[in-house]
């Protein structure tokens, strides 16, 4: 089981899948980090020499912010909109959708189930 930037990533999957379980990573930079490191994109994890597993850990400490960091870096920037008062920090006070999608019929995943008025008739 190889430990890479605190998550454990699964053996049984190549080494390009096996990255994007880390927050932060996609396919994209981790294409990009099996070619820089020269790791062959059929390589599973469990064939992977100690010596690899240091390189790409070295190479995502050095090159990403991943998880924890991501994570506080996320949370604190929207904090920051919210201390502003800004529109962006309103919408995300009122757990509202953020990048001007309609809320009149959908919006469900931000604003949660739908409640009943109580006296409403058609």
């Amino acid at each position: 089981m190889a430990r890479i930037a605190g998550v454990n990533i699964p053996t049984q999957k190549r080494v390009e899948i096996a990255l994007t379980y880390i927050h932060g990573i996609g396919r994209t930079s981790a294409t990009r980090i099996c070619s820089e490191i020269g790791i062959p994109f059929e390589r599973r994890v469990n064939e992977m020499t100690e010596d690899e597993v240091g390189r790409v850990r070295d190479f995502i400490d050095r090159d990403f912010v991943v998880e924890g960091d991501l994570r506080r870096q996320t949370a604190m920037n929207i904090k920051r909109l919210m201390d502003l008062g800004c529109l962006r920090g309103l919408r995300h006070r009122k757990g509202l959708p953020v990048r001007g999608q309609r809320t009149h019929t959908n919006a469900r995943t931000r604003k949660g189930p739908a409640r009943p008025i109580a006296g409403k008739k058609k």
